[in-house]
């Protein structure tokens, strides 16, 4: 779990998102001001009339009256015009900030490599993205006008009451520190039980998210009160967490309110005791008890803030903490566009190893493919195989030496235009929830429907499309469980077709089928390679035998390479794994 980060240090990464909007706060605190004013001269108005009405009565006129009045209802209707600007541009301008902080999250998850996604639960970042950012509207808006229109009250109120007496007003404003102390000391804790509640929400969804995606597997096992308990348990987790949020959050309001009463006593009793010893006069004491209602009605504004401040920081803390997850693979401030590939490419002396592992899952690979070439990797589960082919792209960075494509080390090629060049059809098909049509058009975006068309008879899919209800709009659900195994292989076939890359990765594409769909897939991947540099990874041996060049990658690297004919004659690792598999293939 990450430490906890400093406050001053969130709010420092937090308050460049006002600058865009600094006119809109400016013209808000602005507002606060003229709020704070209303409030702050009524009680000027009663000590004078108070004043007045014990000492000089006979002064006292129905003009004079009737003029604080009206000067007073004048500014009661400008606090009303300033309270539903700030309500209403002051609400939207924390709205527009959640959206920015959103947008910025989303993007830089999308820089981030296949290693931060290997860590992290997608549960977790759903939390993040969503409900963590929602209190940022809130906090945006309300915490620089709280703290400012506090700021003001205990300021202004502080230089009239010191007016009146010096001393009594120290004593009034001497209990506000230990109120600060009180604050800050259950402040820390509920700030720490709302990241707890945070991260507990993460995990919920997480599970949740887990649970529903897998909801066929469950229901085949019969697992549902597995699922259940499992809910209930994190579930429970969740109300212990809250439990200790509210335990603080009550123990800052008590203590609050206590402070509150004995802010309270200090005025009357002492504010008493000046009167009589003729120190300040009746209006002043009653100013004094309006000044205090004023300020403790602040504090209480704040305090009934603070939950919502915690909240804001602790999702600015989560946004935070994912912002600064390092975007390990990027373009090189050298890096050029890839043009014209011919689809040559070189591995020299390549070793890799995962984040945080001690071995090397690739060493010291050496291996040169010829443009045009059809290259098969097999070999047992482990060795590193799909690892290889996802070096090529940079989905992984290399720990040492180097791949070249057309003689360029792809590190000082940019990532787009490298990724451009290279189409990958994987064993476990992802289709977004949308059209068949959307789904094949992802692959070139801004593509005519013709060239969709054409994609999806090259892909042999186009006379299963036309079957369907809709045809080409026909919705796939949620991850295409609307079709079956083949078809959705043979969309994200089409998908690759329209792409059109010189480069072609295949991984176990065809292992998840049954035969009818295979045979059918195979063909598909067959006319998909043709003119392309071409990397299979395969489990059934029996569909890479035509390759040119077949490599036998075990944990000690590649080990054997040749054609089906020239490796099956050595007798070696390849002839016992055909040997096995081939018998399964018939």
């Amino acid at each position: 779990m990450h430490s906890q980060i400093s406050t001053l240090h969130l709010i420092k990464r937090f308050v460049p998102y006002f600058k865009k909007y600094k006119g809109v706060l400016f013209l808000d605190l602005f507002c606060a001001a003229l709020t704070t004013v209303c409030e702050l001269v009524f009680p000027l108005i009663v000590r004078y009339i108070t004043d007045m009405g014990m000492n000089h009565l006979e002064s006292l006129t129905v003009q004079i009256i009737l003029t604080l009045g009206g000067f007073y209802l004048v500014l009661r209707l400008i606090d009303t015009a300033a309270n539903y600007y700030m309500a209403d541009v002051g609400h939207i301008m924390g709205a527009k900030i959640e959206t920015d902080m959103r947008k910025d999250l989303f993007a830089h998850l999308q820089k981030l490599s296949y290693s931060y996604y290997d860590e992290t639960k997608i549960g977790q970042l759903m939390a993040r993205i969503t409900s963590d950012l929602f209190d940022v509207t809130e906090f945006a808006h309300h915490c620089p006008e709280e703290f400012f229109i506090a700021f003001l009250k205990i300021l202004v109120s502080f230089l009239i009451l010191c007016n009146s007496s010096v001393l009594l007003t120290v004593i009034i404003f001497a209990i506000l520190p230990l109120m600060l102390l009180a604050a800050m000391y259950f402040n820390k804790r509920m700030r720490r039980a709302f990241k707890k509640s945070r991260n507990q929400i993460g995990e919920i969804n997480a599970q949740v998210e887990d649970s529903l995606l897998g909801v066929r597997v469950v229901k085949s096992f019969a697992n549902e009160p597995i699922e259940t308990e499992k809910f209930r348990s994190g579930n429970e987790k969740f109300l212990n967490i809250k439990r200790e949020m509210y335990k603080y959050m009550a123990g800052f309001q008590s203590s609050t309110r206590l402070f509150d009463g004995i802010m309270y006593i200090a005025v009357v009793v002492a504010g008493s005791l000046f009167m009589i010893y003729g120190k300040i006069t009746p209006g002043d004491l009653v100013a004094y008890l309006l000044y205090v209602t004023t300020l403790l009605t602040s504090i209480r504004r704040v305090v009934e803030f603070t939950e919502q401040f915690q909240r804001g920081m602790t999702g600015i803390e989560r946004f935070i903490e994912v912002m600064d997850a390092p975007v390990e693979i990027r373009d090189e401030p050298d890096a050029e566009e890839l043009k014209d590939v011919k689809g040559d490419i070189q591995f020299d002396h390549v070793s890799f190893r995962y984040s945080g592992v001690d071995e090397d899952v690739l060493t010291n690979i050496n291996l040169h493919v010829a443009p045009g070439q059809n290259i098969a990797l097999v070999g047992p589960s482990g060795g590193g195989k799909t690892t290889l082919c996802n070096l090529i792209p940079r989905f992984y960075e290399v720990t040492s030496g180097r791949i070249l494509i057309d003689g360029q080390d792809i590190k000082k090629i940019t990532l787009q235009s490298l990724r451009n060049q290279i189409g990958t059809v994987q064993q476990e098909v992802y289709l977004f929830s949308g059209t068949i049509y959307e789904n094949i058009g992802y692959g070139k975006p801004g593509a005519t429907q013709e060239e969709i068309i054409r994609a999806a008879k090259l892909a042999g899919a186009h006379e299963f499309i036309a079957d369907l209800p809709d045809g080409y709009n026909t919705y796939v659900g949620e991850r295409g469980v609307k079709l079956s195994g083949g078809q959705k292989q043979r969309v994200s076939i089409a998908r690759v077709f329209l792409k059109n890359p010189p480069v072609l990765i295949l991984d176990e594409a065809t292992s998840a089928l049954d035969n009818e769909s295979e045979k059918l897939v195979q063909r598909s991947l067959e006319e998909l390679a043709k003119g392309r540099t071409t990397f299979t990874i395969a489990h059934r041996l029996t569909t890479i035998r035509n390759a040119d060049l077949i490599l036998v990658l075990t944990e000690d690297g590649i080990v054997e390479k040749g054609t089906h004919q020239q490796l099956m004659a050595l007798g070696g690792v390849y002839h016992s794994l055909y040997s096995m598999y081939g018998a399964f293939d018939g």
